[in-house]
């Protein structure tokens, strides 16, 4: 990445009130507001260099990129171009997260992309504006611009000025962790993308737009007061409310693993024990267990004996996007 014009690194994020639906597809603008937590560890770094030769060359984990997936970057690129005069690019992206499992690292990658990508034409961006240039390769992408727990908005203008995400909480608000149980490497056979597009015609999918304000307006209350025990039940009622509209689908869309439904009885079997453990699941296999740092050795290993885990992560808080050259 050495002679970039700019690079930056953003991290993931984990939904705790769900983002899954959209009022306008073209402009990734979300048919309900959501709110995250911002995890440290996983991440990925762009490199965006304006100029660099005669055609846009996109570099993923090394390997050239090819097909859709080199298009998506174009396409945002074009974003960035249509706002600031400037050539064709290299883009050289490096990822600590797997792609396409489940674990958000689209979020991460164009939060990243957003930021180098836009001072590398010149432009300062404030960070409302950021989001909602990162929004528009990835929706989730619009909160992993900030660290922390951020808030995305629903917005109500057709143009999307104002679906943009803020900070509900800086990263020294509350110290938690999320723990992960890896239960598939496989890439998803149904992009988060698609699996929306899919859900809108779910009959459980109006009753999933009219819930999210009261999700949120509980969310928003357990993280100022820090009570884990109200944020994380608000946080499994909406993944469960997420994937049942999901499951009502025609024909049905099912992202869990054997693995993934045990790893949720285990965490049940953990509150039973006097554990405040409790979990998410985004469009993917992987569950998310959100505890106390006292606790996480624990909930750690109550999902490593899952069978079909293939690897367990623990996570703290994490930054936002940040340029580092």
């Amino acid at each position: 990445m050495v002679g970039a014009d700019s690079t930056a690194r953003a991290n993931v994020n984990v939904a705790l009130v769900k983002y899954w639906g959209k009022r306008d597809p073209a402009l990734n603008l979300p048919a309900t507001g959501s709110i995250s937590l911002t995890l440290d560890g996983l991440g990925v770094e762009a490199a965006v260099d304006f100029g660099a030769g005669e055609a846009d060359h996109v570099v993923i984990d090394g390997v050239d990129a090819a097909g859709e997936e080199a298009k998506r970057v174009v396409r945002f690129l074009d974003l960035v171009r249509a706002a600031a005069r400037r050539r064709e690019a290299k883009v050289v992206m490096r990822s600590t997260v797997p792609r396409g499992i489940g674990l958000a690292s689209s979020a991460a990658a164009f939060a990243a992309l957003a930021l180098a990508a836009s001072r590398a034409a010149g432009l300062t961006l404030d960070p409302s504006a950021l989001s909602a240039l990162a929004r528009r390769g990835s929706g989730s992408a619009a909160r992993s611009i900030f660290g922390g727990f951020v808030e995305w908005y629903r917005g109500e203008r057709a143009d999307g000025v104002d679906s943009f995400a803020e900070p509900l909480a800086p990263i020294d608000h509350w110290d938690l962790r999320t723990v992960v149980a890896v239960t598939s490497t496989a890439p998803k056979a149904v992009s988060s993308r698609d699996g929306m597009l899919r859900t809108a015609a779910s009959p459980f999918y109006p009753a999933w737009v009219a819930g999210a304000e009261a999700d949120l307006a509980e969310a928003r209350a357990a993280i100022r007061a820090r009570d884990i025990e109200a944020l994380g039940l608000v946080a499994e009622h909406s993944a469960l409310k997420m994937h049942a509209a999901a499951l009502a689908a025609r024909p049905p869309l099912v992202y869990w693993r054997a693995a993934t439904v045990e790893c949720m009885h285990r965490v049940w079997a953990l509150r039973a024990e006097g554990v405040a453990a409790f979990f998410t699941i985004d469009a993917g296999p992987q569950v998310k267990v959100l505890c106390a740092p006292a606790d996480a050795a624990r909930v750690a290993a109550a999902l490593e004996a899952v069978p079909g885990v293939e690897r367990i992560l623990a996570c703290g808080p994490g930054r936002g996007a940040e340029v580092i050259a």
